[in-house]
C-alpha cells in the first residue's frame, strides 16, 4: 500500500502545480483591475498607479506568481486587497462553516445513496421502485437553487419546523446547529445521492446476476446474506471512487447553496472576492479547493485499492 501511495504522489503534485498556474493566469484574464476597484470610479490615473505599485501589480507576471507561491510555501498568504484583513484569517473563518456543510451533505449522500441503491436493486414492490425512481430522477433534474427554494417553502414557511437560513456552529449549540444545517446539507446532497444510488443499484444487480450468486440462491442461502456478504462488497469499489468524485462536486456546489441559505462559508467569501477582484483571496481559495479535491481522490484510490487488491498489483 505504501508503494502504491508513493506512485500516486508525483501525479498529485503535478496537478496542484498546474492548478496554481491556471488559477493565477485565469484571474489575470478576467476583465477588471483591482487597483481601479480599490481607488473608486472618480480616482485619478496617478492614484490607481500608486495603488498598483503598492500591491505589486506592476511587477512582471512571473515575479508575481513566484511571490505568491513563495508565500504559500512559507505560510504567509498576505493581506486581502479589497475585503480587508489577512487572507489566511478570512479563509479560516469561512473554512469551518464550509467543512461543516460539506460533511453534513456527505452523510446525507451516503445514507440516501445507500437507501436508493439497495431498495432499487432488491425491492419487488412496484410502489417502492417507482418512488425511488421519481426521487432520483427529480434530484438530478431539478437544479439546487430550485430545490433550495422548495425546501425553504416546505419546511420553513409552510411547516415552520426548520429555520430558512443562517448558521449556528455545531460545536457552540449542537441542537440548534443541526436545525440550521439540515436544509442546506440536504439541498447540497440530493444530486450526488441520486448518482450514487444509481451506481450502487447497477452494481448490486450485476453481482446478483452472476452465476455463483445464482448457485448460492439455489442452494438455499438467504437473500439478505447474499446481499450483505457478497453483492454489496463487490459493488462497493466503483461506488467508493464515485463518492470521492462527488465529494469534489459537493465542495463546488457549496458556493451556490451557501448563497441560497445565507451560510457564511467559503462560497460567500469567494463571491465577495471575485466581485472586488481580490486576487490573493480568490487564488488561495481556488488552490485550496483543488488541494482538497486531490487529497480526497488520493484517499479514495487508497480505499479502492484496499477493497480491490488487483488495483495494488497493477
Amino acid at each position: 500500500m505504501r508503494r502504491y501511495l508513493l506512485r500516486r504522489l508525483p501525479s498529485a503534485l503535478l496537478v496542484l502545480l498546474a492548478a496554481s498556474f491556471l488559477a493565477f493566469a485565469l484571474l489575470r484574464l478576467v476583465p477588471g483591475d483591482p487597483a481601479a476597484v480599490l481607488a473608486g470610479p472618480d480616482a485619478s490615473p496617478a492614484t490607481e498607479a500608486a495603488i498598483r505599485e503598492r500591491l505589486g501589480l506592476d511587477d512582471p507576471l512571473p515575479a508575481q506568481y513566484l511571490r505568491w507561491i513563495g508565500g504559500l510555501l512559507t505560510g504567509d498568504l498576505g493581506p486581502s486587497y479589497a475585503i480587508g484583513g489577512q487572507t489566511a484569517d478570512l479563509i479560516a473563518d469561512g473554512l469551518g462553516a464550509t467543512v461543516e456543510l460539506t460533511l453534513g451533505a456527505l452523510l446525507f449522500v451516503v445514507a440516501l445513496g445507500a437507501a436508493f441503491g439497495i431498495l432499487g436493486a432488491t425491492s419487488r414492490n412496484r410502489w417502492i421502485l417507482g418512488t425511488v425512481r421519481v426521487l432520483t430522477t427529480g434530484a438530478l433534474a431539478v437544479p439546487p437553487f430550485v430545490t433550495g427554494v422548495l425546501l425553504v417553502l416546505l419546511f420553513a414557511v409552510l411547516l415552520g419546523v426548520l429555520p430558512p437560513g443562517g448558521r449556528v456552529p455545531l460545536l457552540t449549540a449542537p441542537d440548534l446547529g443541526v436545525q440550521y444545517l439540515l436544509l442546506p446539507a440536504l439541498c447540497l446532497a440530493l444530486p450526488s445521492a441520486a448518482v450514487l444510488g444509481r451506481y450502487l443499484k447497477d452494481g448490486i444487480e450485476r453481482t446478483l446476476a452472476e452465476d455463483h450468486i445464482r448457485t448460492a440462491t439455489a442452494a438455499g442461502i438467504a437473500p439478505r446474506r447474499l446481499l450483505w456478504r457478497h453483492a454489496l462488497p463487490n459493488a462497493l469499489p466503483p461506488v467508493v471512487t464515485l463518492l470521492g468524485m462527488q465529494t469534489g462536486h459537493l465542495l463546488g456546489g457549496a458556493v451556490l447553496v451557501e448563497a441560497i441559505f445565507a451560510w457564511p462559508g467559503l462560497g460567500q467569501l469567494a463571491e465577495q472576492a471575485l466581485v472586488r477582484r481580490d486576487y490573493p483571496v480568490v487564488q488561495d481559495l481556488l488552490l485550496l479547493l483543488v488541494t482538497v479535491f486531490v487529497l480526497v481522490q488520493l484517499l479514495t484510490d487508497l480505499v479502492h485499492a484496499r477493497l480491490d487488491p488487483r488495483i495494488r498489483w497493477e
